[in-house]
């Protein structure tokens, strides 16, 4: 069973204009793939149908080999807590809560137990490199330790897969190297899935595959290719 599996997905939008058609791909546990392509193309959208968060036309999407298409809306909830991490450019971290509580939502989404989110949250906190902070407020944050928070709770609950949209959009250079070697090494050693979109070479640079999505599907990029924007 694939973790994510993509068969025949078609999507326009507006006045019938074709973002991309009969796109097909498997990705298995473990694996990175950072999905490229021209700005306006598509690739936002791509990871929002893949969360079940917007429907294509036509075509299959299939999570742990569940079938997103005949889920309603509560169902589709219930999938994107348990299985399915976000990370955003935009980070998407609450000011005025603490580090830890910030972690801790997704877990007190699935189970009201407090104490165990905590722990789990102060776990997860430490292996981004953040042990000592988890009493600290968001807003006193940089963006690279923000962007850290982010990984930490987008991996807190354990998910099966991991959706990042430009997860590094938003830092200096340096400090995106870092974060996204933070994010791999953390992504693999989960087992978990994960989609990068982004429009940055050195971003792509850490995936396992990368596919440049077009109006006629995903072709493999060569990841020595400078890579469009947006």
């Amino acid at each position: 069973m694939h973790a994510i599996e993509v068969e025949g997905l078609t999507k326009t939008v507006g006045d019938d204009r074709q973002l991309f058609a009969q796109l097909a791909m498997t990705i298995e546990a473990g694996e990175l793939v950072a999905i490229t392509g021209e700005s306006g193309i598509g690739k936002s959208t791509l990871l929002n149908i893949l969360a079940g968060l917007d429907d294509a036309d036509s075509g299959d999407v299939r999570i742990e080999g569940t079938a997103l298409a005949p889920l309603d809306e509560a169902a589709r909830t219930r999938l994107r807590r348990e299985r399915i991490g976000f990370v955003f450019q935009a980070f998407h971290i609450l000011p005025y809560l603490t580090l830890e509580q910030n972690v801790a939502l997704p877990l007190a989404l699935i189970a009201p137990d407090a104490a165990a989110a905590k722990v789990r949250a102060g776990e997860m906190l430490a292996e981004v490199g953040l042990a000592t902070r988890g009493r600290d407020y968001a807003r006193d944050l940089s963006g690279g330790e923000l962007q850290r928070v982010a990984i930490a709770r987008a991996l807190v609950h354990r998910p099966a897969v991991i959706l990042a949209d430009e997860p590094t959009g938003n830092l200096d250079p340096d400090t995106a190297a870092r974060i996204l070697d933070l994010f791999a090494r953390a992504v693999r050693s989960r087992g978990a899935a994960a989609v990068i979109v982004t429009h940055s070479a050195a971003t792509a640079a850490v995936a396992d595959r990368v596919l440049t999505l077009t109006s006629s599907g995903l072709v493999a990029a060569s990841r020595a290719a400078t890579v469009a924007g947006g």
